[in-house]
């Protein structure tokens, strides 16, 4: 636990604490996150178990006490953490694949009660935050985030952009709320690749056809120009015509050449794991139900749900396990409390490192 107490330290998260210091609180809120615990009077109630009790170092805490260590822990140690984990996941693929990773970029609103969230702002009748994400693919099921930015939800998307486009040996994939003509400028010109979808309305030119091969199930492939005399892009771009699974007629735009019009449009579809990414969020750990109704508790919140996801992948990358991160989650629960052998001999604890 170096990294965590040199962190706790520097922000002096844990002066004249005597009881609920944040590794505690961090274990405690790591369990309610894997076991979806929907309230922090239930969280409270859970620690009448003999174990938990041994891993936290007390036998009781009131939701009150744990109410206030939310509300007044420093985001920034909980997104060090997060930060840390990714590195390690980050380090395991790079020891074990050459590949260019693809960096999905979006975002998911979690709707808020206005009367209990005013500074959430997002409609005159509503209140929400917005999750903007950016999610690592290496392949089928096999995605980690590596960066989150929280905001309120009336952020537009596209705002967010060049804060999460920062790395050069990716590739970035994004949907049409992203589409930005000066930021693509920017991006072609800063060395950056993408490939994202144009609206239905976006103006385009033809410059050029590409011819497809016999066997390709594209379209059209065109160098074009985007935008009108008064908002257009600089660069010139690819449009590639395809169709998705229910007959829509797609137009995705990229500055990458040196592909076939096939390996972009797989690209494309890769966008789906991040819809996958947060499904997986809402249903198997706990951001439906907030504990707080700060910013920085929530943030805090949403913090835990992306630690115990990269838990989960570190374990299966460890377990060199090609299971479901939902069986996963299944073992942990079962064994959370029994000798670190009957999962992996290297489970015990999770946190090692820090």
């Amino acid at each position: 636990m170096k990294k965590l107490s040199k962190q706790v330290d520097i922000l002096k998260q844990d002066y004249y604490t005597k009881k609920l210091t944040t590794e505690s609180f961090l274990k405690i809120m790591l369990f309610a996150q894997l076991h979806e615990t929907e309230s922090l009077h239930a969280i409270s109630d859970a620690l009448l178990d003999e174990d938990f009790q041994k891993a936290v170092g007390f036998d009781s805490i009131s939701a009150s006490q744990l109410s206030r260590k939310n509300n007044e822990l420093d985001p920034t140690v909980l997104s060090t953490i997060f930060l840390d984990l990714v590195s390690q996941i980050h380090t395991h693929h790079n020891q074990s694949k050459n590949l260019i990773p693809l960096k999905i970029i979006d975002s998911t609103t979690l709707p808020l009660n206005l009367t209990n969230y005013k500074w959430a702002t997002f409609r005159k009748t509503k209140a929400g935050v917005k999750l903007h994400l950016r999610l690592v693919f290496m392949g089928k099921d096999n995605v980690y985030p590596d960066k989150a930015i929280m905001t309120t939800a009336d952020e537009h998307d596209r705002n967010q952009l060049e804060v999460l486009v920062d790395d050069k040996e990716a590739m970035y994939v994004f949907d049409r709320g992203y589409v930005d003509y000066e930021q693509f400028d920017r991006m072609t010109d800063d060395g950056y690749f993408f490939v994202s979808r144009l609206k239905k309305n976006a103006v385009t030119r033809d410059v050029y056809s590409f011819k497809l091969p016999g066997n390709s199930t594209v379209i059209s492939d065109k160098m074009v120009l985007i935008g009108t005399y008064q908002n257009r892009a600089e660069h010139y771009f690819r449009l590639i015509e395809v169709e998705d699974t229910k007959g829509n007629q797609l137009r995705l735009i990229t500055n990458r050449f040196d592909l076939s019009a096939d390996e972009i449009s797989y690209i494309y579809r890769s966008r789906w794991a991040i819809e996958l990414f947060f499904k997986w969020l809402k249903q198997h750990v706990e951001i439906k139900h907030f504990y707080g109704m700060t910013e920085t508790a929530l943030q805090n919140q949403i913090y835990l749900a992306l630690i115990t996801y990269c838990l989960h992948v570190l374990v299966r990358l460890k377990a060199n396990s090609d299971k479901p991160l939902l069986r996963i989650s299944r073992w942990l629960k079962a064994a959370l409390w029994k000798p670190s052998y009957i999962f992996t001999k290297w489970t015990e604890p999770l946190l090692v490192g820090y």
